[in-house]
């Protein structure tokens, strides 16, 4: 059933209300009822002081008519005005001494053997009556309401209140208590509450009716972009790796739209540089074997010449040693990236590394006339890193820069300190790399037009093995260059101060 964000988002959405005004109505349910029995209670309370007024007026116009039909119409008016209450006054003894309206045929089962009517329970007095004070409870009055005379109001609970006087005479003359009894059912004091609860139920149906709508409002605006996203991770799935999403907004989801974004053209470059390197691959390695197979058969044939089978020999041993070349490059290149080439990182003295690689380059130096400068801040400067692979980078670069120099240019190695780290440069005087290509030197098989007039030999892998191994070192490689004036490759290394290891 809830198979989908969207609709799991309105479930929750929903149970959330429901709980929330569920809590909410029993607060207010219990507030209500808590409070308006308290003001209730207070009324009554209220209305036992006046009552306890009109009948101590009544006392002093006892035998008066008018006295008897004040206090009559006083306890039918507070009848009518506390919601139908019944009124009586009690004296100590519990003998009820006057009465609301409609309490005849009640009091008529309570008459005593003096003909008086009294209240059967003694505890429906005695409590009142020990002391000046009030009394309030709620049930059934000690079962009196549970007669049948009262109808509908019999299995309902009455709230009492009983408030004692003090200023009475009995008949003896000694001062008395008197208290004033008002009784309501319950029912009636709830329909505030009913009333009030029921206004509060059409602003809850009402709120919930506006929320759902705004849940569903809210949810489709957030489950849209997701399903943009599921859709588009379907469709670069099947390979097109060209979908974009255009989405914008400045939340969580709007991140994520950018972040598949970028792994869209992450996975497009991907893909381009694999086809790319396949091509590279195909045409590296069809080139070689063209060449090999056409002098191999040529020699076979014969159309080639015994007197030039060795210099053909010799051209098919080049390009054999150039095929190993690239198939040893090729698998170097993999376990870097793969991460299968362990570093073995040691303290040595980089000065003393870069004149060695200077050595191996000295015939090819020779045929050219280049002049090889070297700039050690220091005599002994040590490095931390992997001996060989740092040989391999210097052996590339410096094998570029001779490959790439005329006859009598310059070559300049410069090794400097900066904080924690050693900065190693190699320049030449070379023709430069245009400002296009200088990001893309580090790509696998990526020779420019320019070098591979200039360059048979190379197999377009030296830069990209150069910027694995810097990666591996978490050291920095960049190249600085323009067209005409050569370049200048320069990287990083972390500087070591213990005791330097001599290169072997």
């Amino acid at each position: 059933m809830f198979k989908t964000i969207f609709s799991k988002l309105v479930a929750i959405f929903s149970i959330i209300l429901i709980i929330a005004f569920t809590i909410a109505g029993t607060t207010l349910s219990l507030i209500l009822d808590r409070n308006l029995t308290d003001q209730k209670a207070n009324a009554l309370e209220a209305g036992c002081d006046s009552i306890n007024q009109v009948f101590t007026k009544y006392l002093e116009f006892k035998g008066n008519i008018m006295g008897e039909v004040y206090l009559n119409y006083s306890l039918e008016a507070y009848y009518y005005a506390y919601a139908n209450s019944m009124v009586w006054i009690v004296d100590k003894s519990g003998h009820i001494i006057k009465s609301s309206p409609d309490m005849d045929l009640v009091f008529q089962r309570y008459e005593d053997s003096t003909g008086l009517i009294k209240l059967p329970e003694a505890r429906q007095y005695a409590k009142v009556m020990s002391g000046p004070g009030v009394v309030r409870e709620v049930g059934d009055f000690y079962g009196f309401f549970k007669d049948a005379v009262f109808k509908k109001n019999k299995n309902v609970s009455w709230l009492t209140v009983e408030k004692s006087f003090t200023g009475y005479k009995d008949k003896k003359g000694n001062d008395t208590l008197v208290a004033v009894y008002m009784h309501i059912p319950v029912p009636e004091v709830q329909k505030a509450r009913i009333a009030i609860f029921s206004y509060f139920l059409i602003s809850v149906g009402v709120a919930v009716f506006i929320s759902v709508i705004l849940i569903y409002i809210f949810s489709l605006r957030f489950t849209r972009p997701l399903k943009q996203i599921k859709n588009a991770a379907k469709i670069i799935s099947g390979g097109e790796f060209g979908k974009r999403l255009d989405i914008r907004s400045n939340d969580e989801i709007g991140e994520l739209a950018k972040t598949f974004n970028n792994m869209a053209a992450a996975l497009q470059n991907l893909e381009e540089m694999r086809r790319g390197f396949i091509a590279n691959v195909s045409h590296e390695l069809r080139t070689p074997m063209t060449s090999i197979r056409g002098f191999i058969q040529g020699i076979l044939d014969g159309t080639i010449p015994e007197e030039k089978q060795s210099y053909y020999l010799t051209v098919v041993s080049d390009e054999t040693n150039r095929l190993n070349r690239l198939v040893n490059n090729l698998l170097d290149l993999a376990k870097m990236e793969a991460g299968e080439v362990k570093m073995s990182f040691k303290p040595f003295d980089i000065n003393e590394l870069v004149r060695r690689s200077v050595i191996k380059f000295e015939t090819l130096l020779l045929e050219k006339s280049i002049m090889v400068e070297a700039d050690f801040e220091e005599e002994i400067m040590g490095v931390n890193a992997d001996i060989d692979a740092i040989d391999r980078v210097i052996y590339n670069l410096l094998h570029n820069a001779i490959k790439f120099t005329s006859e009598g240019g310059k070559i300049t190695i410069s090794v400097k300190s900066q904080k924690d780290r050693i900065q190693v440069s190699v320049a030449d005087t070379g023709s430069g790399i245009e400002s296009s290509e200088l990001d893309m030197i580090w790509e696998r098989f990526y020779k420019s037009d320019k070098s591979r007039s200039r360059d048979k030999t190379g197999t377009g892998l030296g830069l990209a093995i150069v910027k694995n191994i810097m990666n591996e070192h978490g050291q920095d490689i960049w190249v600085e260059s323009e067209p005409g004036k050569g370049a200048i490759f320069t990287f990083t290394l972390a500087r070591s101060d213990k005791l330097k290891e001599p290169v072997e």
